[in-house]
């Protein structure tokens, strides 16, 4: 049975059990205060009883003295008694107002014998309820008792206590009813809360863009409800920007994907369509022959070096995968230096500027990745400017990093593009053939293999001018 109302009262709702707590907690305050407040009254009454007997017995004494017993007639209901004493026996006088049972008198009057003082006791007498017996000395061997009836003491505390019933009966009613509604009121800003994650619940929360505009509002609740909603709406601010980082993630994901489908569907048509000349007798010519052949090469090259670019990319982005670089100690003005001396070779309509600075700057890195780099920021630089265009490539050392500069006095970047400038598949210029613009990849690729390399890579905003700058740490691995 208690294990049931045990799990009955769990079940309640937090604000009906905190009435209920403060119900009983009340209740039990009530039962100490009545009984502390009823102990004293009794006592209270007891005494002014007593000392009433008291001042009585004076006269009652100074009448059995004078004429051996009490003649004047006690108050109704009151007895009177006198006895003589000796060798621990008591003998009542004659004529006497005692009930028929008054052996507590003779007891009292024998234990009054055997003390100095005045003595006081309680008892019940048979058929006449509970009396308050006083006994007094009136003269050595002589003593008187008296006895009071406590009808009126027993009534006025039973009144007192019917009073503290309904009173604190009523009390608690009155605690336990507002008590709740404050407590429901109180407890108000838990229930919206609650109301908001049944209705983050019901968000549909797989749609790309899936935002939770919900949020707690409300001042009521004191500090503690004040935290716990500052806690609540912080936490769903940190679900809001996961899933915008989620969201921007997978349109990134299906960008990418059908930009790499695209990039690849091109090369596979042209290999497509160059094997399927051959089943024509023009294409088994001998130089024919040769020059589809080689345009298979060329497109199978192609698609080897975006498919490179992919699995490198794929690779760097794998966090559970290590990155895929070969550390050593090596020389960046010397990888400079190379890759100056490729561009020249490569690209000879366009002046290059080397500026090597210190004479050699050894770091901690993967001299064919960061050569990749410096190529790629080159190549961007020759194809994506006119001939003609000058380029400059700087390296210069600080206390803590490494920077290498690769700037060209070339149309520049529009800055609607700068901040997608290292999105893969991502061109500035959209009617570009990606025959001389490339797959899109070559400054993602870039940023990737720098921030392997625990470095950055930031693109300039000086006007008239495309400024890449590559900074590496000093200390990198």
């Amino acid at each position: 049975m208690i294990r049931r109302w045990w799990h009955a009262y769990r079940g309640l709702r937090l604000g009906t059990r905190m009435a209920l707590g403060l119900g009983v907690l009340s209740l039990a305050v009530f039962a100490v205060v009545g009984t502390v407040l009823t102990a004293y009254m009794r006592d209270y009454l007891e005494r002014q009883l007593a000392d009433q007997m008291k001042l009585v017995q004076v006269v009652q004494s100074k009448d059995a003295a004078a004429h051996g017993t009490v003649r004047r007639k006690p108050y109704y209901g009151w007895y009177t008694a006198v006895y003589d004493v000796s060798d621990g026996s008591a003998d009542l006088r004659t004529p006497a107002e005692v009930p028929a049972d008054s052996r507590a008198f003779t007891a009292l009057a024998q234990t009054m014998a055997r003390s100095d003082d005045d003595l006081t006791r309680t008892v019940r007498i048979g058929g006449h309820g509970p009396y308050l017996l006083r006994a007094c000395e009136v003269e050595p061997g002589v003593v008187l008792v008296s006895a009071a009836p406590m009808g009126d003491v027993e009534d006025t505390v039973e009144q007192l206590i019917t009073v503290q019933v309904v009173a604190f009966g009523l009390a608690l009613l009155a605690l336990v009813v507002f008590g709740r509604r404050m407590l429901r009121r109180g407890l108000k800003p838990l229930s919206d809360m609650a109301s908001t994650a049944h209705g983050i619940a019901s968000h549909d929360l797989t749609e790309s863009a899936a935002r939770l505009p919900l949020r707690v509002d409300g001042r009521d609740g004191g500090q503690e409800v004040v935290e716990l909603r500052t806690a609540f709406n912080t936490m769903l601010e940190h679900i809001d920007d996961s899933l915008a980082v989620r969201a921007a993630a997978e349109q990134r994901l299906r960008r990418f994907v059908a930009d790499a489908s695209h990039e690849l569907r091109t090369p596979l048509m042209s290999v497509r369509g160059y094997a399927d000349l051959f089943q024509y007798a023009a294409a088994n010519a001998p130089g024919e022959r040769e020059r589809h052949l080689a345009r298979l090469r060329a497109e199978a090259a192609r698609m080897g070096v975006l498919l490179d670019d992919l699995l490198l990319l794929a690779r760097l982005d794998a966090a559970e995968v290590e990155a895929p670089l070969r550390w050593e100690d090596a020389d960046l003005t010397e990888l400079v230096r190379q890759a100056g001396d490729a561009f020249r070779a490569g690209h000879p309509e366009h002046p290059l500027t080397v500026t090597p600075g210190p004479a050699a700057v050894r770091l901690r890195l993967d001299p064919q990745r960061i050569r990749q780099v410096l190529d790629n920021l080159l190549t961007n630089a020759g194809v994506h400017t006119p001939p003609g265009t000058k380029v400059a490539v700087a390296v210069s050392v600080t206390a803590d990093a490494a920077r290498v500069t690769v700037a060209d006095t070339g149309p520049g970047i529009p800055a609607a593009d700068r901040e997608r400038i290292f999105d893969r598949f991502y061109r500035v210029d959209k009617a570009r053939s990606r025959d001389r613009g490339g797959s899109g990849l070559g400054l993602a690729v870039a940023g990737s293999l720098v921030r392997a390399h625990g470095g950055t890579i930031d693109l300039g905003d000086e006007p008239g001018t495309t400024v890449f700058t590559v900074t590496l740490p000093a200390a990198a691995r």
